[in-house]
C-alpha cells in the first residue's frame, strides 16, 4: 500500500505581534513563531490554514514538498 505524503507548509513571521490584540500574538506561538524570520515547516490542514487566515499579514506562507 502506497502512503500518500501529506503537503507541508514553510511558515515565516515577517511581521511583530506589538501593537496587535492577544488572540493573534497566540496563534503565532500555536503556529511555533515568536521572533521576526523564524520559519516552522508544518503539516497541511483545515485546522492550521485557519490559524495562518488570523494572522496572514504577519507571516509568509510556502509550499514544500
Amino acid at each position: 500500500m502506497a502512503t500518500k505524503k501529506s503537503q507541508r507548509l514553510k511558515v515565516t513571521q515577517t511581521g511583530s505581534p506589538i501593537g496587535r490584540p492577544e488572540d493573534q500574538r497566540a496563534t503565532l506561538i500555536g503556529l511555533g513563531l515568536n521572533k521576526m524570520h523564524r520559519s516552522r515547516l508544518l503539516d497541511d490542514g483545515p485546522e492550521i490554514r485557519g490559524m495562518i487566515e488570523k494572522v496572514h499579514h504577519l507571516v509568509r506562507v510556502e509550499s514544500v514538498n
